[in-house]
Formats: C-alpha cells, structure tokens, sequence
C-alpha cells in the first residue's frame, strides 16, 4: 500500500474529521480513505450488510398505546400465585 500525506489541513477540518470518524467508530484515516474511494467511485456497495436488530420493516411498530396494553397484559401475567406454590 502507498503512503500519501496530505498537508494544509485547516484546524477546523482536522476537527470535523475527528469527530465524525468517532461518531463511526473508525480511524481519521480509515473516513479519508472511504471518501477518497467514494469521490474516485471505487465504493462497492456491500451485498448484505444491514443489519437489522428488529423485524419492524417487515411485521410494523406497535404504537406508544398498544405497547404499553401489552406490556401491563404481560406485567400482570408475570406475578406469582402464592397460593398455588405452597
């Protein structure tokens, strides 16, 4: 791999550079070298590589309403009958 050096960066740029690279959890070089790939068109866009934590594009949300009925529903089915334990 080549090494190139880039000179004049502007404190506010270097700055800028910095905090968007945090907000990704990548290095200031790895950000350069992607918009660097992203200005030339060399970005391959990867099949497959969302990742989805819920299935909400496919089945919905529930409202702010139904979630709390269904939670209550499920808070209340959740307690212990003593009585039928001893």
């Amino acid at each position: 791999m080549k090494t190139v050096s880039i000179r004049g960066v502007e404190p506010e740029v270097a700055e800028k550079l910095k905090i968007v690279a945090r907000k990704q959890g990548k290095s200031v070089n790895n950000l350069i070298l992607e918009f660097i790939k992203i200005s030339l068109g060399f970005n391959k866009e990867k099949k497959f590589s969302r990742r989805y934590d819920d299935l909400d594009n496919l089945f919905g949300r529930w409202s702010d309403d139904e979630f709390k009925k269904i939670n209550d529903s499920i808070t209340r089915q959740r307690k212990i009958d003593q009585d039928l334990w001893e």
